[in-house]
C-alpha cells in the first residue's frame, strides 16, 4: 500500500511535465522539424529564459508562492540597459555596468515589495501581480517624461523626435556582450559557454544558499511562520530578504535575455517576463510551496519547446497558422491554473493519505 501510494504521488507531481512531454512528442513528427534545428532552439531559449526562471526559488522557498512581482527587477534591469545605451559602452563591460546601475534600483523595488507582501501575507501571488502592474506605471513615467527633461540624455537613437521620452524600440549595442564571450561550436551550431557558465554560477550560488543560515530561516518561514517566529527567526525580515534576492535575480535575468535577444522593447519589454517564468518553473514540477534547480532547467526547456514547435505544428495539421498560436497562448495561460489544481488536489490527497496511515497504525 505504501508503495502503491508512492508512486501515484510521484505520478500527480510529475503530471505537469509528463502532459507537456506527451503533447511534444505528439507535436513534433506533425511540425517536421529537424533535431538540429530543435537542439539549436532549445539552448537559445535556455540561455535567455533560464537566469528568470530561477529567480522565482527563493520567495517559493520562503513559503511566497510565485513572485510575479518579479517585473519589478527586469524594469531595473531594462533602466540599467537604457543608460548604458546612452553612454555608449558595449560589450560584456556594459552588461555588468547595466547589471551594476540596476542593482539598487531592483534592491529599493525589492525592499518595497517584501513590505508590501508583508502586508499581505497568504494573498502574496496576486498582490505581487498587482504590485507589478502599479510599478510598471512608475517605469513607464520615468521613461516616458524623465528621461530627457530632468535626466538629460543626447542620443538621437534613444530620444524621441520632440526631445524627451525614451523610443519603443532600441537595437542594443551590447546584443551578445555575454553569449560571446566563449562560444562552442557543435555541427555548426553555436552553445554560449559564456552564460552558461553564469548561469551554472546561480544554480551553486542557490544551492549553497539553501545551506546557509539564511537560507534554513526561508525553509523554516515556509513551513510555518508561527513556529518560525517562536524560533526566534524575524520571519518578516526573511520574507523580505527573500523578495530582494529574488528581485536582483530578475534584474539580472532580463539583461542576459535583453543581450541574446538584442533588441529592447521599451515599454512592453518585462510585461510577459513574470508570467513565462511562472509557467516555465511550474511545467517543470514545481509547486507554489516547493521548487527546485531542475525544475527551473527542466520547466525552461519543455515550456520553450511547447513555444518553437506549436505555431507549425498548427499550421500543418489545419492549414491555418494563427491556430498553432492562439494554442501556444492557451498553454502559456492555462499551465498556470492546471499546476496550481494539481498542487492543491495533490495536497489534499497527500493529507488524507496520512490521516488513513496514522489511523491504520
Amino acid at each position: 500500500m505504501k508503495i502503491n501510494r508512492r508512486i501515484k504521488s510521484i505520478l500527480i507531481n510529475s503530471a505537469v511535465p509528463l502532459l507537456f512531454l506527451i503533447i511534444s512528442a505528439l507535436a513534433i513528427p506533425i511540425a517536421q522539424y529537424s533535431g538540429s534545428f530543435l537542439f539549436r532552439e532549445i539552448i537559445t531559449r535556455l540561455t535567455r529564459n533560464s537566469f528568470l526562471v530561477l529567480s522565482l526559488l527563493l520567495p517559493v522557498m520562503a513559503g511566497m508562492g510565485i513572485n510575479f512581482g518579479m517585473i519589478l527587477g527586469a524594469m531595473a534591469g531594462q533602466v540599467g540597459i537604457v543608460f548604458v545605451t546612452e553612454w555608449g559602452i558595449t560589450g560584456a563591460g556594459g552588461l555588468t555596468l547595466a547589471a551594476l546601475v540596476g542593482t539598487p534600483v531592483a534592491i529599493l523595488l525589492g525592499w518595497f515589495a517584501g513590505n508590501v507582501l508583508n502586508r499581505a501575507k497568504g494573498r502574496e501571488m496576486i498582490t505581487s501581480m498587482i504590485f507589478g502592474m502599479f510599478i510598471a506605471g512608475v517605469y513607464q513615467f520615468f521613461m516616458l517624461y524623465l528621461c530627457g527633461t530632468i535626466i538629460p540624455f543626447k542620443n538621437p537613437l534613444l530620444i524621441l523626435s520632440h526631445g524627451y521620452g525614451v523610443r519603443n524600440a532600441i537595437n542594443l549595442d551590447v546584443k551578445g556582450g555575454f553569449d560571446n564571450l566563449f562560444m562552442l561550436w557543435v555541427n555548426r551550431i553555436p552553445i554560449p559557454l559564456g552564460t552558461f557558465a553564469i548561469i551554472g554560477v546561480l544554480c551553486l550560488v542557490t544551492a549553497w544558499l539553501r545551506k546557509t543560515k539564511l537560507g534554513q530561516d526561508m525553509r523554516a518561514v515556509g513551513q510555518d511562520n508561527d513556529i518560525s517566529e517562536s524560533s526566534g527567526i524575524n520571519v518578516e525580515k526573511t520574507r523580505v530578504l527573500s523578495v530582494i534576492i529574488s528581485t536582483v535575480i530578475a534584474c539580472y535575468g532580463q539583461i542576459i535575455y535583453l543581450q541574446n535577444v538584442g533588441t529592447l522593447n521599451t515599454y512592453n519589454g518585462a510585461d510577459q517576463a513574470a508570467l513565462f517564468a511562472a509557467a516555465s518553473l511550474l511545467v517543470g514540477g514545481a509547486t507554489v510551496s516547493r521548487a527546485t534547480v531542475p525544475n527551473a532547467i527542466v520547466g525552461t526547456a519543455l515550456f520553450h519547446l511547447m513555444f518553437i514547435i506549436m505555431p507549425i505544428a498548427g499550421k500543418n495539421l489545419t492549414g491555418q497558422a494563427m491556430l498553432g498560436e492562439y494554442f501556444r497562448m492557451f498553454i502559456s495561460y492555462g499551465v498556470i491554473t492546471i499546476a496550481l489544481a494539481l498542487h492543491a488536489w495533490s495536497r489534499k490527497k497527500n493529507a488524507e493519505g496520512a490521516r488513513i496511515e496514522r489511523m491504520s497504525e
